[in-house]
């Protein structure tokens, strides 16, 4: 029933050092989301031309954030391969593996040939990348997570289980620099063209490239961890099986479905403010659609089309930036908040929070006959948001492993959270543009979509237990805890 780590500390060996705890954990998240983000914005910008050009925009657009949301439905499988490691024998290992599984992926899609030199089977290259992508995050978060919580002072936990999660607007901002940066030194002859012909040539290539610069460092750190106490304790006690998953599910699978619904309001909200908006804020208004339409010479489907906002892809990533930077903050303030309040009291007030917003889409995304005005009404609207978006996530880091025991808290955490992933993020891109283009380019119906999931989320938070108290020293055993 036991299995022995040469990476256990003994006795005399030191602690993680809690600035090494936090770069370790950080890190590799940021890193991981970096990957992640960069794939995100290349669904939107590059992959319906170059991997999915069906001749129909919402078609290829739709394609494009299929494959996106292929990685999604592999994280579960990699957040149990990788949960049976960390949970079996230790969570350093599993941790570097991880990082460099999505590290490798990562910089495979910055060389891979586009449909126009290979067809069809760029577009199959692509979902195989993408699929390692999410087998790979599939075990990172919760590894970052235990890293972080497991070596955390005592009344500090959900304070050091937002460093992990500080690596999602870290790596969104990363990401997206990059790509500004490259949309800059790259020359747009036309002065307003989203995409140039460089761009769309190798210039997309280079942030995908650029992950492996990232990874190097992010494994330099990790490997210089030792294992936490509470797993060192849960192995010395004879307590850790062989089949982790199967002893989750057997005594813990309340908390399993609990975690995944207490997740998926967050998934929902995090992908509709980076992947939908940005498809949203860039597409053109019907006007000016068909005015392009007319100049080219082209055949144009009025009836067909979904409007959008019509802002440039550099001026809608600055405004996202803008509104990442507060997810920030926020991220981190919910920490000590949640450390002082409890966890459930701050989740069930910013669950509330995102049922209200969901409400509010028409009336901040809509256009209106003021431009100056309409882009104050979006850039409030991001920032909000992003706000919420922050203050649910951050307490993730420490809420998801608290529900779990030590022999099983890997592996239960890890599935909570990405086969949340499925039902948020995997599904939440496509369902948006299908409503976008059912409300004829009206928000409504992704702002209710987002309310609705809140209000799961909402119900999964009221029948959870409140974790904050829970003892990891005591709490290590599968069915130790009864929440």
């Amino acid at each position: 029933m036991t299995s022995s780590s040469p990476t256990a500390p003994s006795a005399s060996a030191p602690a993680n050092p809690r600035s090494r705890v936090i770069t370790a954990s950080l890190i590799g998240t940021t890193i991981e989301f970096y990957d992640f983000y960069a794939y995100a914005t290349a669904a939107v910008l590059v992959f319906p031309i170059l991997f999915f050009p069906t001749g129909n925009e919402t078609t290829s657009l739709l394609l494009s954030f299929s494959v996106f949301g292929a990685a999604m439905v592999a994280r579960p499988l990699g957040a149990i391969v990788f949960g049976h490691f960390g949970d079996r024998f230790g969570r350093k290992a599993t941790l570097v593996a991880s990082l460099l599984t999505m590290g490798v992926a990562t910089f495979l899609i910055g060389l891979l040939p586009t449909f126009n030199e290979i067809g069809v089977w760029a577009a199959i290259l692509l979902l195989v990348m993408r699929l390692a992508q999410g087998f790979a995050l599939g075990g990172e978060w919760s590894g970052a997570a235990l890293v972080a919580t497991e070596n955390a002072p005592k009344g500090k936990r959900a304070l050091f289980g937002t460093f992990p999660q500080l690596g999602a607007p870290i790596g969104f901002i990363i990401a997206n620099g990059v790509f500004l940066i490259i949309n800059f030194a790259l020359p747009h002859p036309d002065g307003t063209a989203q995409r140039s012909a460089e761009f769309l040539a190798w210039g997309w290539r280079v942030p995908f490239l650029f992950s492996a610069v990232m990874v190097i460092i992010g494994l330099w750190v990790r490997l210089k961890l030792v294992e936490s106490e509470s797993f060192a304790k849960a192995e010395k006690t004879g307590v850790i099986k062989k089949f982790p998953l199967g002893e989750a599910i057997r005594r813990n699978w309340k908390q399993l479905i609990l975690g995944t619904f207490i997740m998926l309001a967050t998934y929902v909200l995090f992908y509709l403010m980076t992947s939908f908006t940005l498809s949203y804020g860039t597409k053109p208004p019907l006007a000016a659609a068909q005015a392009a339409a007319e100049k080219a010479g082209t055949p144009f489907d009025a009836a067909a089309y979904v409007p959008g906002l019509g802002y440039s892809y550099t001026d809608f990533v600055i405004m996202q930036i803008i509104g990442v930077v507060f997810f920030g903050i926020f991220t981190m303030l919910s920490g000590p908040v949640a450390d002082r309040l409890g966890r459930k009291r701050l989740l069930l007030g910013v669950t509330v929070a995102i049922i209200v917003f969901g409400l509010t889409f028409s009336f901040f995304l809509m256009p209106n006959a003021d431009p100056g005005f309409t882009r104050i009404l979006v850039q409030a609207f991001l920032i909000i948001g992003f706000v919420l978006m922050g203050t649910t996530f951050g307490p993730m880091g420490a809420v998801l492993p608290e529900l779990f025991p030590t022999n099983v808290r890997y592996t239960g955490s890890a599935i909570s959270y990405n086969v949340s992933s499925i039902l948020g993020a995997a599904l939440a891109p496509i369902v948006a543009v299908a409503l976008w283009a059912a409300g004829d380019g009206n928000p409504w119906l992704v702002g209710l979509y987002l309310s609705a999931m809140g209000v799961l989320t909402l119900i999964a938070v009221v029948l959870s237990p409140e974790t904050k108290d829970v003892d990891y020293d005591e709490n290590i055993a599968a069915g130790s805890i009864a929440p």
